[in-house]
């Protein structure tokens, strides 16, 4: 929940997307979001700033649904193409398109600002990681649920003693976002001998503030801990505050015809289908915390990606790939390092082979000719699979193609074919992919037996890599902890 201004004017309609964002979206997705432009079918988003409300009519009457949010990472935001994201950019999209229906979205700097707002008339809806809460229900029209978090105290991992439980807080500098869900539960959970300070400022910015030792602990939703926690590894979860809660709407408290319809939908097959694919686009494939690993990682963006970062943003240009994907690509590869090499004979930035070198023509060495070569390999897998296959799964198959070798993620096709599931999509494919390990399975494939499972955790921690590296080419040179707050959670 990043408190951070709105990066364009009020009413600026943001940039449409260009090929590189339909590059890295699945399809089902694109014809449910807005900010493509509407030559291709897609609304137009206004954005807005809170400036008081001036009297809304009706959606049924105006076609506009005026919902307010927060510029954050697990709400709304611009990617680096300057495209809307976001979860809640995408399942209110996905609502008001069901209806024929355009948005303007309203940005607020807070939470106290999105309820203060919503409670003044200037939207219908807000639609910005709000907990259900009962005090929430009693002021306004409670919508439809869409997840469950778990609210975490979280601290720096070299904090001492580090608490257990809410009665462990008494002597602890605690500070929390002003007007958030953790405000209620601390004081519902806290001993009348320990307190903690409120302060107008977004969870995502006090956890960078525990990052650097600034303040001993916060609170924050889990999934926005398991974001952030890639991009400050120093952060550890000290305990959960807080039972499962839910994360949903509200609207105002005369839209109950609007609250039945947005729950109508969240529950109909619409619905469901677009929360999978947003639990697929956002959380699905965040995996296991290592700490040594993203610390590693934190460290190398500040001392090795800037020597190459150019070089990425170069090959980004020749082909389809944004940079920060052929720089996690590299990563996962190499550490950045132009010197690596692996028993099997595979060296350089890209890991590339002497003969996957000589066929793109390319000294595998050379830092610039590695990522270059590395890229139009990346390019060319993606390129011989089928032109039908929608993204970010066609991007995940030409990554685990990389890795694995094309012969047996034809196999992995094949077999997944064989066994009723759809090859074109990854989450399908990484259930497949990892039968290439058994003999019943591989036995009668063209290519045999295959370390199956080692795509799958390529792909996985290429993704994870990229969402910590994504800032930077974003945000240019800020530090790491400034960086995050224009990045997803």
């Amino acid at each position: 929940m990043t408190e951070q201004a709105n990066p364009r004017a009020p009413g600026v309609r943001p940039a449409r997307c260009g090929g590189g964002c339909r590059a890295l979206m699945p399809a089902a997705l694109l014809a449910l979001l807005a900010g493509c432009g509407p030559e291709n079918g897609q609304s137009e988003t206004a954005v807005s700033s809170t400036s008081g409300g001036d009297g809304l009519a009706p959606v049924e009457e105006t076609g506009t649904l005026r919902v307010v949010t927060r510029n954050a990472p697990t709400t709304w935001y611009f990617d680096q193409h300057l495209e809307t994201a976001g979860t809640e950019h995408d399942l209110v999209e996905g609502f008001a398109r069901a209806h024929g229906w355009q948005v303007e979205w309203v940005m607020a700097d807070s939470v106290s600002g999105v309820l203060e707002a919503l409670e003044s008339g200037e939207a219908h809806m807000a639609a910005a990681g709000l907990t259900h809460l009962a005090s929430r229900n009693e002021r306004f029209r409670r919508g439809p649920e869409y997840m469950e978090v778990t609210e975490q105290v979280v601290c720096h991992r070299d904090f001492d003693p580090m608490p257990g439980s809410a009665g462990e807080l008494e002597d602890v500098d605690l500070v929390v976002s002003a007007g958030s869900s953790y405000v209620e539960t601390l004081e519902d959970e806290l001993p009348e001998s320990a307190g903690f300070e409120a302060r107008e400022i977004g969870t995502e910015r006090l956890m960078a503030q525990v990052a650097r030792q600034e303040i001993d602990c916060t609170v924050a939703d889990s999934h926005i801990v398991r974001y952030n926690r890639r991009s400050f590894p120093h952060l550890d979860i000290a305990f959960d505050l807080s039972e499962p809660l839910a994360l949903g709407w509200y609207l105002e408290a005369d839209q109950a015809a609007l609250a039945d319809l947005a729950a109508e939908w969240m529950q109909a097959d619409g619905g469901r289908d677009l929360r999978e694919l947003v639990d697929e686009r956002y959380y699905a494939y965040i995996g296991q915390f290592d700490f040594v690993d993203l610390r590693a990682l934190n460290r190398r963006i500040e001392n090795r990606l800037p020597q190459y970062r150019s070089y990425f943003e170069e090959a980004a240009e020749r082909t389809d790939f944004p940079a920060d994907l052929l720089a996690a690509l590299a990563y996962q590869e190499s550490h950045w390092d132009p010197e690596a090499r692996s028993p099997t004979g595979v060296r350089g930035l890209m890991m590339l082979t002497r003969r996957t070198a000589d066929s793109l023509g390319v000294d595998r060495l050379d830092p610039l000719q590695s990522i270059e070569g590395g890229a139009r390999y990346l390019q060319r897998q993606h390129e011989l699979l089928p032109d039908d296959i929608a993204e970010p799964d066609r991007t995940y198959l030409a990554l685990a193609a990389y890795n694995i070798g094309r012969g047996h993620l034809l196999d992995a096709r094949r077999l997944a074919r064989e066994l009723g599931r759809d090859p074109d999509r990854w989450a399908d494919m990484r259930e497949t992919l990892p039968l290439l390990t058994e003999e019943r399975y591989y036995q009668d494939l063209r290519y045999g037996y295959a370390r199956g499972y080692q795509p799958v955790y390529y792909v996985q921690r290429i993704r994870n890599y990229r969402d910590v590296i994504r800032p930077v080419f974003v945000a240019g040179d800020a530090p790491v902890a400034e960086r995050v707050l224009v990045s997803r959670d």
